[in-house]
């Protein structure tokens, strides 16, 4: 390690500014209107209370939410995530769907507002995500 680095020169951790801390809390209050208006949180709550009993856990992140449930080698979750006014699903590793919508990279499918206004589709997508989950890495 440098003398500069171990004096706290180039790489010595900052404090967020007011600037960082209203980006963030921009990015936050986007993701929360963004899922509100998508449905996204209304058909998790759903799932949870009908499905899992009311035994699934949600992580809030500033621009999404985790929905995880079971427990060790049965662990799984549905990832929602926003990315401007788009909500994406994050995938297991897969080929691109062909389907227009949702709009699928092989690792998100993404909705935007014009399909994300489309409950249906929302569900569907919940439903399949709940079905097909994304599964945690074992910690080995």
């Amino acid at each position: 390690m440098s003398e500069v680095e171990m004096a706290g020169g180039a790489h010595a951790r900052q404090e967020p500014t007011s600037a960082d801390a209203a980006r963030r809390q921009a990015i936050r209050d986007n993701a929360r209107r963004v899922l509100r208006a998508s449905g996204v949180p209304e058909l998790l709550l759903r799932l949870n209370r009908q499905a899992l009993k009311g035994r699934g856990v949600f992580e809030e992140y500033d621009t999404g939410v985790i929905f995880k449930w079971g427990s060790g080698t049965t662990r799984r979750h549905i990832w929602v995530d926003v990315l401007g006014d788009a909500v994406r699903f994050r995938l297991r590793e897969h080929l691109r769907c062909r389907a227009p919508i949702p709009s699928c990279d092989g690792e998100y499918h993404t909705f935007r507002p014009e399909t994300w206004g489309d409950r249906s589709l929302i569900e569907q997508e919940v439903r399949r995500a709940y079905e097909h989950p994304v599964a945690e890495a074992s910690e080995d």
